[in-house]
């Protein structure tokens, strides 16, 4: 990823960041919806395939119903593993090498991230900034809070069918 993109562009930037997130993401987003399609029970796929449907058709019409619910969780739980920062060294070296201090709304430089943020504030010696890193520790808190209760309320609406 170095190679790839930090190289080319001469620095670090806000797209190579996210995209080794994504790469640190993807695993995980593919085992699990792997794992929800290894659940779907045989006897389903046998039941389709005795009924005389197609391997495509029954992949389309019964083994991805059935695990749609648990791919959709996948798939949100993807980016909790890639932005889970700090966590592992290869993404808090990441991180810390692409910060800049100061708000950026350029993508090919580098930007500010709130842990960095909240790791360098809590350090500081002046009260004020300690406050606005309890702040930030806050606001991530609720920001994982609202990811949660939308992606249970995203994998409900999956599970019912979009019925209510």
């Amino acid at each position: 990823m170095y190679e790839l993109l930090v190289i080319r562009m001469g620095h670090f930037s806000a797209i190579a960041g996210a995209v080794a997130l994504a790469i640190i993401a993807m695993p995980v987003t593919v085992r699990t919806t792997e794992d929800m399609l290894n659940l779907v029970p045989q006897g389903m796929k046998d039941a389709s395939t005795a009924m005389g449907a197609y391997q495509w058709r029954t992949i389309t019409s019964v083994i991805y119903p059935a695990a749609r619910s648990g791919g959709g969780g996948g798939i949100l739980t993807g980016p909790a593993a890639g932005g889970g920062a700090h966590q592992r060294g290869d993404r808090a070296a990441a991180v810390h090498r692409a910060h800049n201090q100061f708000w950026s709304s350029n993508l090919a430089a580098p930007m500010a991230n709130l842990p960095v943020v909240i790791f360098q504030f809590a350090l500081s010696p002046y009260p004020n900034w300690q406050q606005l890193a309890w702040s930030g520790a806050l606001l991530i808190t609720l920001s994982i809070l609202i990811l949660s209760i939308s992606a249970r309320l995203v994998v409900s609406s999956l599970n019912s069918g979009g019925r209510h």
